[in-house]
């Protein structure tokens, strides 16, 4: 199967649903979203992917929308659902497609996150015991989490308030973690690639804020804050406390080592990843 007639994409509204749904559009396959009935974020994705109503938590919903699918871009919203259907979701998927794309974690490649939290690796774990053509995008930080920094600059602010300003990130541009995927699902050559896949450049968490301020013709200074403080507020805005945790943990770290760093875009997708630069200039509405 060089290329799919039909793909799901679950969880499709966030960062990166989006991009997979338009470059698969374009790569002329038809596309199918596992959408939350009164999701606002509907919106966002391109006129041409057929809608269909439902949750991962909800079986039946999943059975219906995988009808016809033979690729599956697999997302799972971990912030707002656990892990518990996913074994069935899976023998679902099994059923239906003969591919899929799992958006994965930098944490699993380098063995920070064990499989036994029922996150990225617990998900790892059963697709590799499935007769599913898989591929695993191991991704670092999406430059989309730049967006928490917004309601501190909007407005005219000028100074953000965060922890371990000095991480040094290789966040990746979501379109080209999307293109990844999509190339996984559309060609031969990707199944059982466990794919490392991140930005092509190291940049501290301070040295994002000072692009952001670059692409609307402003300084904008950081300060580094308390870690316990900004857990806090971490949680008052939806983050689990474990996540919360392993974030700040993960930040800590990497001041005192970069993230680490691919070229598997380019490998796979044949064009150099996208710069921060160029997501600020892309995104620098949020930040008005």
């Amino acid at each position: 199967m060089s290329q799919p007639c039909k793909v799901l994409i679950t969880a499709p509204t966030g960062n990166v649903g989006p991009y997979a749904a338009r470059q698969l559009l374009d790569a002329g396959v038809s596309v199918r979203a596992l959408v939350l009935r009164g999701d606002p974020e509907i919106g966002r994705l391109p006129e041409g992917v057929e809608i269909a109503y439902g949750d991962l938590a909800d079986l039946d919903s999943v059975d219906a929308a995988l009808e016809g699918v033979k690729g599956v871009f697999w997302m799972w919203p971990f912030f707002s659902l656990s892990t518990e259907t996913a074994p069935a979701v899976l023998r679902l998927i099994e059923r239906h497609a003969q591919r899929v794309a799992l958006v994965s974690s930098v944490g699993v490649h380098i063995g920070l996150e064990r499989s036994d939290n029922n996150c990225h690796a617990y998900l790892e774990e059963l697709i590799q015991d499935t007769s599913l053509e898989w591929t695993f995008l191991r991704t670092t930080g999406f430059m989309a989490n730049a967006l928490g920094f917004a309601p501190q600059i909007r407005d005219g602010g000028s100074l953000v308030r965060f922890p371990y300003g000095a991480a040094a990130r290789t966040s990746v541009h979501e379109s080209d973690l999307a293109a990844v995927g999509v190339r996984s699902l559309t060609s031969d050559g990707h199944a059982g690639e466990k794919y490392l896949v991140t930005g092509g450049e190291v940049l501290t968490q301070e040295e994002q804020v000072r692009i952001i301020g670059e692409a609307l013709g402003r300084e904008l200074k950081w300060e580094d804050v308390d870690a316990g403080l900004a857990r806090e507020k971490m949680i008052e805005t939806g983050w689990p406390p474990s996540y919360a945790d392993g974030a700040l943990d993960y930040f800590a770290m990497l001041t005192k080592e970069p993230e680490v760093m691919s070229d598997v875009v380019r490998e796979v997708t044949g064009g150099p990843a996208r710069t921060f630069g160029q997501w600020a200039e892309e995104h620098v509405q949020a930040f008005r």
